[in-house]
């Protein structure tokens, strides 16, 4: 079956064509990443009104790309959480239309549950039952994936997501936008030094807070700008860098000592960090277990991850409803 999937959750305008849940025909991607650069964020309304200029784009191109018709498309996949809600309403709405107007079945997709089948999309292996960490700019989650569309949260952040975290930081110390890459690259040249908070409130969960963290490193950042010294942004880099991946390595991989996991994913934007993939890497070989992350370029938010996770869920549950609404904090246990 070929499934178009259609992504406008955030700041990507994309569509895709995916075969049977596993073979990308074609990948489309507008990026509004200037358009938001000079906010040093992502402007909600400008975010929205892109989408509406560039999905008819994304999508002829994708079903071009595919060489596939409407006609061929068997499913209709879309997000439809969570997000900002001028762009989710965009790319669902259209999606709808689109379905209906061929006469094809249409799905709402989560969000969250995409990223984890950018994994399935690369790495054709890969078998429930597993762990995946999803990190982005919004959410860090640590789920037992039992099956296609079984779940159970283990932990979540109770504040800043790690990339959010990134984001914030990179801000604070003069790099770039987005963030995250270009604190990663920062960090590459310096030294991580003192810790930035030497105790861990969660350590006996499985839980997330990082937003301790950034604030230790701006109150750093303050008290060099006091002493008028000047200011180590590439130590600091990689001292907030290097905290972020352990926290997130040791609660990983505490829960596959304890749950016995024999297979853990990567995913999310933050899946891109070298650092963080070398450690996952690291410590899946020395517990002799499998270990998978996406890509690159199938790490940030595509539409190929979306019409992945549409072709499985279809497949086991069938169809979304076409007054299925658009949900800004679409959480893991409500299934579109």
């Amino acid at each position: 079956m070929l499934v178009l999937g259609v992504e406008t959750s955030c700041d990507e305008t994309g569509a895709a064509v995916v075969e049977d849940g596993r073979k990308i025909r074609s990948n489309v991607l507008l990026s509004q990443v200037e358009k938001h650069a000079r906010f040093g964020g992502v402007v909600p309304e400008l975010a929205a009104r892109s989408h509406l200029e560039g999905i008819l784009y994304v999508t002829d191109s994708a079903l071009r790309e595919a060489g596939a018709s409407p006609k061929e498309i068997g499913l209709v996949a879309a997000t439809c959480g969570p997000g900002l809600i001028g762009g989710l309403l965009v790319g669902l709405s259209f999606a709808k239309a689109l379905a209906l107007g061929a006469g094809k079945p249409f799905f709402g997709v989560n969000h969250l549950e995409a990223h984890i089948y950018a994994n399935f999309l690369a790495h054709p292996e890969i078998t429930t039952p597993l762990l995946c960490l999803t990190v982005s700019g919004g959410h860090t989650d640590l789920v037992y994936m039992e099956d296609h569309g079984k779940y159970q949260i283990l932990g979540r952040t109770r504040d800043d997501a790690a990339g959010e975290a990134f984001d914030k930081v990179a801000r604070v110390l003069g790099l770039g936008y987005p963030g995250g890459p270009y604190l990663e690259k920062a960090a590459q040249q310096g030294k991580p030094g003192t810790p930035l908070v030497r105790t861990d409130s969660l350590a006996r969960t499985y839980d997330f807070s990082f937003s301790g963290l950034k604030t230790a490193l701006i109150n750093r950042v303050h008290h060099y700008r006091q002493k008028n010294e000047e200011l180590p942004v590439a130590d600091l880099a990689a001292t907030f860098q290097q905290q972020v991946v352990t926290i997130l390595l040791e609660r990983t991989f505490r829960a596959v000592d304890n749950l016995g996991i024999k297979t853990v994913l990567l995913s999310g934007g933050v899946a891109a960090n070298g650092e963080l993939r070398e450690g996952f890497a690291r410590e899946a070989a020395a517990r002799k277990i499998r270990f998978f992350c996406p890509p690159l370029e199938l790490c940030t938010d595509n539409a190929a991850m979306v019409a992945a996770c549409g072709y499985f869920r279809f497949r086991d549950g069938g169809s979304s409803p076409l007054d299925l609404p658009a949900f800004p904090r679409l959480s893991w246990k409500l299934k579109a």
